[in-house]
Formats: structure tokens, C-alpha cells, sequence
């Protein structure tokens, strides 16, 4: 049973709500502040949290960024809770990682709509945490596995080192007997200068029998007579010590693969009078080989299978392994640094997750945009391991990162309808406001039998209701699926209109504007409100980056309109600020701001919205500190758009091509 936790001041809600879940399964508990709230939290830990935005005391944008900023408590979702007043803090609140809002009164649908969003962000972070678990299980085993097989190969190099250590006692004794080499794991023996075995170990003679007095080339397969090449006839010809691999017989009959090590033991006139033999059996080491070779190949094997890109990357950033599903996606190639991979950075991420791990010992949870071989961007969920060395220091990391556009589209398209009716919504409150006006001119007029005031009143009125009907269709275009309503107007009065309603805005702000119309136009068919709202985002952008730039005398924002046969073009140049390549391809992705808290991140995303409905394009280029161009092409007759179902994404991608 999951836990879930209501903070909200309103008892009402907090029993409502509380019945309601309970119903569904959840074990509920309720907290009537915040300060209530994070002491439940802390003692309860639940997987979901319904926060009321406005409370007496400590606010939920507050409670919010203390549940996101702990180590543990960043794995529990926040749903919030928000009055019809509140949308600009519900966006607030989106941008601090809250999985979802409603608004009050709460409708069941509604509910139930943002508890499913946060369950499968819960079921996709345990199953990625799952899958990282079972990679590091697996690294680990594997690990200890090279560790073994290393000291059984070190085992060959310590009896080499023994030989030469023990060569001098063995000559002090005079071809003494096997006894100080009774406990030695290996097969010991001496063989005098006519190839005869002098004496054996203990496990040489319990593995391979009591062969004192027989041949030398005896113990070993394949070896017949003198002169054979056997390691103990090479080592009395050379007088040098012999290193080979051999195959001895057991005293069952059955063949033992062994590293051989010989040392000669000279007598008085320089002469070798003895060879002290070391054979270490290499079965186990050839078996463990075996193993490890086919672990790691099972390793690669579940490593380029796994449904995530998975990449490994040194303390340096740079990119030491990656599995087939990362390198395909981003053509990164090992060596490479991770941020000039995928984000198409000269420096690391400032919020770097990699580092991250190594600064903090642990595992670290992120949720970013990248962009893969085709510029296209790719919304993912980051999950990092920190990899460590037998001294428990971090070495690597490794990052599993999955792919969430889909989710993201969806809660984007869900926030979107809710995030644009409030929006619109503010702006019916301003015109009605000013329909007030109107119509207290209109009875003033009245009164005191003015027509003039009358006339002025009314002329307000008839304006103000044209767009409030304006504004009830937009909200309509965005609450249901509808198509645009196409009318023909001549290109240059629409590119004046465009003019006179953004060259104020501009005079206000020190920026000059010009327009620039080339040649005849002629007409084409557009849907104008929409098109018109998408346009003066793009010249309000402009004159927002020379507002920025600090740093040139003087600012221009340009709109060129031309057109030919079958297409109408529209450039807004300006000489501002720019942009990077970063901040220009998620420039079109609904909430993603380069203004910081200035803006929502949703104008540019249905300016690219309303031209791909038109059936246009838009480019855009940028350099920074020089200034940005908005290629915007739109056809010239109606295009039926039904059935194309573009996302941001695909806008995105042609925007940076």
C-alpha cells in the first residue's frame, strides 16, 4: 500500500481528499501546514504528496523546494494544489519538479489523471534504479572474479622469484631433500645432471605418483629421450634457468596443463649438478579465463541490450565506454567529452551530474535535454553510479540515462491546455476591466447627453467585446481540436500590421525597428490572429535580447517580408544578445526559458505550434553576442495540416537545421 501525504491549511479538502484516497487504496495521512508537512515527511517518507500552493505560515513553493533539495526526499512526487488565481505559482511550482497540479474545486478526473503521471514517474524510477543495481551486482562479481584470476597468475611470478631466491640455499645443501618446499602449492622437484628425478614435494607425489629415480622427461607428455627439449635437459645445456608451458601426466593418467620454472643448482666447478623444478597447475586459471571471458562477453552482451543509453566517463568528462543503444543514438566516440557529445558544450554542465557524483559519494538523480546525431532533442531521466577502486576511491562513473520524451510530451500537452485557458483567462479579466470603462463612459454620456462621450464609450465597448470574442475562440482553439480559420489578406498590410504593433513596444525600450518589404507581395491565406500572435512573440524576443545586451551602442530589430510563387518569407533580425546551440534547439520546448524568472517558457513554444499548423517552417540562427535571425516560411494557399501530427521536437530539429 503507497503512502501519500495532503498538506493543506483547509480541513474540508484535507477530509475530502483523505476519503476519496483512502478509497482508492492509499494509506492516507493529512498535515494542516507546511511546517506539519515536513515533519510528516521526514517520518513517514511517502511516494506522493498532495501540497496546497497558498498556506498561512511557510508557503507550498517553499514546502516543495524542501522536499526536492534532500538526498532522499527528491524520490517522492508532488502533485500541488492550486486556486484559479495561482497559475503563475502552478508554473513555478512545474519548473521546481513537481510531477503535476489541480485546481480547486478538485475534480475526480483531474485527480486521478495527475496520480497516474506521478505513478509512472515512480514505476520508471525504480525500474531504472533496478537496472543500475543489477549492472553494478554484476560489475562487482565480475570484479572479484579479476582479482582471483590476478593472483593466480602472481602465483607463477612469486614461484619464478622463489627459484632464484632458493638456487643458493639448494646449492648450500648440496641437493638437500623437498622438505622446505612440503607446503608449496606447486609441483617441486629436483633432478640431478643425468636426468633423473632427485626428490619430490608432497603434492607432487599425491597428483602425480612416486616417480624418484625415473626420467626427467617422464613427468611430461610428449617428451621421449635425451635431447628432447624438455625444461630440466635445456636448463643443464644452457646452465640458465628455463620458463615453458608443459603438460604433465597424473598418476591417474589424466593431462595437467603447468607453467614450468627450472633454476640451476651449480656445483663446485661451475657446473650444473642439479635443477630445482617448479610446475604450477594452470587448470584453474585457464578455467576462470574461460569464465571470465564468457562473463564478460555476457556483460557486453547485457550492457548493449539494455533499453537505456548507458555510458561510462572518467573523472576528465571523458566518455571511457558506452553501450550500442548510446553510440548509435549519439554518435559519441570513446574519448570523446560528454558534454561536447550530447549538449554541444566548449565547457562542462552546470549542473553536472557526473561531477556531482564524484563530489557528493553517490548516486544522483537528474532530468535534462540532450540532442543526438540529428539534432534532434531528446527529453532524459539521468541516474549515476559512482565507480570505485579496490581503495574505495571514485575512479569513473557510470550514467544510465532513459528516454522520457514521451511522458514529456504528454504532460506537456496536459499542462499546456490548463497553462493556456489560465493564461487567456488573466486576459479576459483585463478586458472586461476595460469594458467597465467603456460602458461608464457610455452612461456617462448618457447622463449629461454628450454624444461625443457617448460615441468615444461605445467605440470602447464594440472593441473590447471583438476581443473578448477573439480571446473565446482562442480558448476554444486550445481547448478542443479545431482547425484554423483561413482568410486571404494581402502580405504587406499583414507585415504593417505586425510593424505597428510591435515598433512602440520597441520606441519604449531605446530599440529602433524597421521594416523592410521587398518587391509586390500579393496575397495569401492565413489564419491572422494566430499567425499574428506567433510573429509579435518573435519580435518581442528580439527586442527583449537587445534590452539585454549591455554592450553595443546601438540596437536594431529588423522584420524583412518577401515572397515568391508559393511561399511567404519573414525574417526578424535583431543585433542583440544570441544564443548558443544549446539554448537555440530547446528554444521550442514548452517551458524551457533563456529569461530566467521573467519567463514561462510557453510563447515561443506555440509560436513554433501555430506556423507548423500553417504549414510552414522555422529556422533559426544565432551567434552569440551578435545577434539572432527568425526565419519564418509560410505557404502561400491553405495547407490541410489534419493528420500531421508534429511535436516539439520535430519544430525544434528543423529550427537548428
Amino acid at each position: 500500500m503507497e503512502r501519500l501525504l495532503i498538506i493543506d491549511d483547509e480541513e474540508g479538502i484535507r477530509r475530502m481528499l483523505g476519503l476519496s484516497l483512502s478509497d482508492l487504496g492509499y494509506e492516507v495521512h493529512a498535515a494542516a501546514d507546511g511546517a506539519e508537512g515536513l515533519d510528516f515527511f521526514d517520518r513517514l517518507s511517502p511516494d506522493i504528496v498532495l501540497l496546497d500552493i497558498k498556506m498561512p505560515g511557510m508557503d507550498g513553493l517553499e514546502v516543495l523546494r524542501r522536499i526536492k533539495s534532500g538526498s532522499t526526499r527528491g524520490n517522492a512526487e508532488v502533485i500541488m494544489i492550486s486556486g484559479h488565481g495561482d497559475l503563475d505559482l502552478a508554473i513555478g511550482s512545474l519548473q521546481l519538479d513537481a510531477v503535476d497540479f489541480v485546481t480547486k474545486p478538485i475534480r475526480d478526473e483531474m485527480l486521478h489523471i495527475a496520480l497516474k503521471r506521478a505513478h509512472d514517474k515512480l514505476a520508471m524510477r525504480r525500474e531504472l534504479r533496478t537496472h543500475t543495481e543489477n549492472l553494478e551486482r554484476l560489475v562487482q562479481e565480475k570484479t572479484a572474479r579479476v582479482v582471483e584470476l590476478e593472483r593466480q597468475i602472481a602465483v607463477g611470478r612469486a614461484v619464478e622469484s622463489l627459484t632464484e631466491a632458493m638456487s643458493s640455499l639448494i646449492g648450500d645443501i648440496g641437493g638437500g631433500g623437498p622438505g622446505p618446499f612440503s607446503e608449496i602449492p606447486c609441483f617441486v622437484s629436483v633432478h640431478n645432471r643425468y636426468l633423473e628425478i632427485a626428490a619430490t614435494n608432497r603434492l607432487y607425489r599425491e597428483r602425480l605418483g612416486d616417480k624418484v629415480g625415473q626420467n626427467s622427461w617422464e613427468a611430461y607428455s610428449g617428451r621421449q629421450g635425451r635431447g628432447n627439449g624438455c625444461p630440466v635437459w635445456q636448463t643443464i645445456e644452457t646452465g640458465h634457468g628455463q620458463r615453458s608451458s608443459e603438460i604433465m601426466v597424473s598418476k591417474d593418467g589424466q593431462e595437467i596443463p603447468v607453467i614450468v620454472h627450472t633454476a640451476p643448482i651449480l656445483g663446485p666447478g661451475g657446473k650444473v649438478e642439479f635443477v630445482l623444478e617448479f610446475s604450477v597447475d594452470v587448470t584453474e586459471v585457464k578455467r576462470l579465463q574461460d569464465e571470465l571471458r564468457t562473463a564478460q562477453q555476457k556483460y557486453q552482451e547485457i550492457f548493449d541490450a539494455s533499453p537505456a543509453y548507458i555510458s561510462v566517463h572518467g573523472l576528465d568528462f571523458r566518455i571511457r565506454e558506452a553501450n550500442r543503444m548510446f553510440r548509435e543514438c549519439f554518435d559519441a566516440d570513446v574519448g570523446e567529452r560528454c558534454f561536447e557529445a550530447y549538449k554541444h558544450r566548449d565547457r562542462p554542465c552546470s549542473e553536472c551530474v557526473v561531477q556531482r557524483t564524484v563530489q557528493e559519494g553517490r548516486t544522483v538523480e537528474s532530468e535534462t535535454v540532450v540532442t543526438d546525431r540529428e539534432g534532434r532533442p531528446i527529453n532524459v531521466l539521468i541516474r549515476t553510479s559512482p565507480i570505485r577502486n579496490e581503495k574505495g576511491h571514485i575512479v569513473e562513473v557510470m550514467e544510465m540515462a532513459t528516454d522520457i520524451t514521451q511522458l514529456r510530451q504528454l504532460q506537456d500537452h496536459l499542462s499546456n491546455l490548463g497553462l493556456m485557458i489560465g493564461s487567456m483567462s488573466h486576459g479576459v479579466k483585463g478586458l472586461l476591466t476595460a469594458l467597465d470603462g467603456g460602458v461608464y463612459k457610455v452612461e456617462r454620456g448618457l447622463a449629461g447627453k454628450d454624444e461625443i462621450k457617448v460615441a468615444e464609450g461605445w467605440a470602447v465597448v464594440t472593441s473590447m467585446v471583438g476581443r473578448i470574442k477573439k480571446l473565446v475562440l482562442d480558448i476554444l482553439y486550445y481547448a478542443k481540436t479545431r482547425y484554423l480559420n483561413h482568410e486571404s489578406m494581402e502580405v504587406a498590410a499583414f507585415a504593417k500590421s505586425l510593424a505597428e504593433i510591435a515598433s512602440p513596444k520597441a520606441d519604449r525600450q531605446g530599440v529602433s525597428f524597421c521594416l523592410d518589404i521587398s518587391g509586390s507581395l500579393g496575397a495569401f491565406e492565413i489564419d491572422e490572429v494566430a499567425l499574428s500572435s506567433a510573429m509579435i512573440n518573435f519580435l518581442e524576443n528580439a527586442v527583449d535580447a537587445c534590452v539585454a545586451d549591455q554592450f553595443k551602442p546601438a540596437h536594431v530589430v529588423t522584420l524583412r517580408t518577401r515572397a515568391d510563387g508559393d511561399m511567404v518569407y519573414f525574417e526578424v533580425v535583431d543585433n542583440g544578445i544570441g544564443m548558443d546551440r544549446e539554448t537555440r534547439e530547446k528554444m521550442f520546448t514548452l517551458f524551457f526559458s533563456s529569461k530566467g524568472s521573467k519567463g514561462t517558457g510557453i510563447g515561443t513554444y506555440i509560436s513554433g505550434q501555430v506556423v507548423s499548423e500553417h504549414g510552414g517552417r522555422v529556422r533559426v540562427e544565432s551567434v552569440l553576442s551578435h545577434g539572432t535571425t527568425v526565419h519564418v516560411a509560410v505557404p502561400r494557399f491553405k495547407v490541410d495540416t489534419r493528420g500531421l501530427e508534429r511535436t516539439e521536437h520535430e519544430i525544434a530539429k528543423e529550427a537548428c537545421q
